[in-house]
């Protein structure tokens, strides 16, 4: 019964810039680590930024020194801040959070995925 929703995904030019948005919510008693991956058509889903309950953030070499993650654990909430974006950047992006339940198993919860479109 917990829920990770993603907002802020769209349409931006190349060299634009987005932010995105998880909100978790439900019957969440802690969230540990929280982060972002993303899936072209036809490739992987790939890790692009992660963050841990205290704050350190990992980044994918590819989004490095463009993108920022970062969190309000009062909000139970993840951030992704997008930069100098390109067409390679076209994904849905997933939020995933590790969350310990109500029922204190810890486990990864995944949003439903939001689209970033990056084209003229």
């Amino acid at each position: 019964q917990v829920q990770l929703v993603e907002s802020g995904g769209g349409l931006v030019q190349p060299g634009g810039s987005l932010r995105l948005s998880c909100a978790a919510s439900g019957r969440i008693f802690s969230i540990n680590a929280m982060g972002w991956y993303r899936q072209a058509p036809g490739k992987q889903r790939e890790l692009v930024a992660a963050i841990t309950s205290g704050g350190s953030p990992n980044y994918a070499d590819s989004v490095k020194g463009r993108f920022t993650i970062s969190r309000d654990n009062a909000k139970n909430t993840v951030f992704l801040q997008m930069n100098s974006l390109k067409p390679e950047d076209t994904a849905v992006y997933y939020c995933n959070a590790e969350i310990s339940s109500w029922s204190r198993l810890l486990r990864d919860y995944w949003g439903k995925g939001t689209l970033v479109t990056v084209s003229t």
